[in-house]
């Protein structure tokens, strides 16, 4: 008989721990409202127009996404470094911001399907020879810490005999590399524009690859209506073709029509 209240007690308390679990689809929607975790610092992904107001690829994705839903957004600045702890600490219910999949990222968020794509490389002076791993040799690489070329590159830095420089967010590192404060950074390839285009008379421009990065919104994890709400209008709009149609406006090429099938 003891253990049979025992088991009904366990029970109860379970049952009251489930029906106090707050679920944040439940939240979003009563409120009307979303928090996006977006980084406007991280041109065409993010960035203010001559308005100051929000654009860019993954601005437009998160307007759509509002906009499917009906939900009014709350924009939640961020910097690559930031972007996870906001929505673990509850600040951003999602985090929309060029948001790499990684294994490491993958123990401590949830992952939707991907929406976009993101080309990691080694960019530097056009003047300057290089064109793999052994050309950095003695040199020091720039990155912006907490992202995935800081991750990757940190863990190969001894072995690869270069040192890595970190800045704490993208535009700062942009500025470093127009400026001549950086000479090689590791980035993405529209960072490396960015760069270019910002001092013309010394162009910059992709030496290597590192790999492709499969880009999805983050989540806290534990939130499983969210994510499969998430998933849902993720396939519904590649199959449509507006995330092609968005990232085509900013990068110059349509997503891989693998993506959409």
């Amino acid at each position: 008989m003891t253990l049979l209240r025992s088991a009904l007690v366990a029970t109860c308390l379970t049952l009251a721990a489930v029906a106090a679990h707050a679920d944040l689809l439940d939240d979003i929607m009563k409120a009307k409202k979303i928090r996006i975790s977006t980084d406007m610092a991280i041109p065409p992904a993010g960035m203010m127009d001559s308005s100051m107001q929000p654009t860019g690829s993954d601005v437009e994705t998160a307007r759509l996404l509002a906009k499917d839903w009906g939900l009014e957004i709350e924009w939640v600045p961020t910097t690559g470094a930031t972007r996870i702890p906001n929505v673990n600490t509850g600040k951003a219910d999602i985090i929309i911001s060029t948001l790499s999949v990684t294994p490491e990222r993958a123990k401590v968020i949830d992952f939707s399907k991907p929406y976009a794509v993101l080309q990691s490389v080694v960019g530097a002076r056009k003047d300057l020879a290089i064109k793999d791993w052994a050309d950095l040799k003695g040199k020091n690489v720039t990155v912006t810490r907490g992202t995935t070329q800081d991750t990757e590159l940190s863990a190969m830095a001894n072995d690869k005999g270069f040192k890595v420089v970190r800045y704490d967010d993208d535009a700062t590192m942009v500025a470093a590399g127009a400026t001549g404060q950086a000479d090689i950074v590791a980035t993405s390839v529209a960072l490396v524009n960015q760069i270019s285009s910002k001092n013309p008379q010394k162009p910059w421009e992709p030496k290597f690859v590192i790999r492709n990065f499969d880009l999805a919104i983050g989540i806290k994890q534990g939130e499983p209506r969210l994510l499969a709400k998430l998933n849902e209008w993720v396939a519904a709009n590649l199959k449509n073709g507006k995330l092609s149609d968005i990232y085509k406006k900013y990068y110059g090429v349509a997503l891989p029509a693998a993506m959409s099938q």
